[in-house]
């Protein structure tokens, strides 16, 4: 895959479930379009990603965790265009909490069907949490988009911090 990317192929995506539900396959040519297409193929694939990482904005996958590394490489790097489209999925990643919500709503039996999901938030935001200091070096960007999100993508991390064990 390039320069960058070089990790994505020791992950096993095929064993994972993305935010829908399904195996985890798709997110590595998404991620490589992002990196090596132009602006317009990256805010596509950043879309789609979008949809397998973070679906409708706030459900996440097993596949979220071991993606986030990925996208704040992304991100980092200069040659990648779209780098407020990426810290802004970045932090609806670190605010998700659905499945924490659901579980501790469900309380009793029940909550033994969520012992999963929740696991996926903490891990994913965790990894969130453990790129700050991209995030840092992006909020001094000369691109106001690019510093702006990663301002907001920082508040989120201070707001939001990492879920205690479920």
């Amino acid at each position: 895959m390039g320069s960058l990317l070089k990790g994505v192929a020791r992950v096993r995506w095929s064993e994972l479930r993305d935010a829908q539900g399904t195996p985890a396959g798709g997110i590595p040519p998404l991620l490589s379009r992002i990196a090596y297409g132009g602006e317009d193929t990256a805010r596509l694939a950043i879309d789609e990603l979008g949809d397998l990482v973070c679906a409708l904005g706030f459900v996440l996958g097993e596949a979220t965790a071991p993606a986030v590394p990925f996208l704040f490489e992304l991100a980092g790097a200069p040659q990648v265009p779209c780098k407020a489209e990426l810290l802004e999925l970045l932090e609806s990643i670190c605010r998700a909490d659905n499945w924490h919500s659901s579980a501790a709503a469900a309380g009793g039996p029940k909550r033994t069907g969520f012992q999963e999901q929740p696991t996926w938030e903490v891990a994913a935001r965790a990894a969130v949490h453990a790129g700050r200091p991209v995030v840092e070096g992006i909020a001094s960007s000369v691109r106001p988009e690019e510093a702006e999100a990663a301002r907001k993508l920082l508040r989120a991390m201070d707001e939001v911090p990492p879920f205690p064990e479920v």
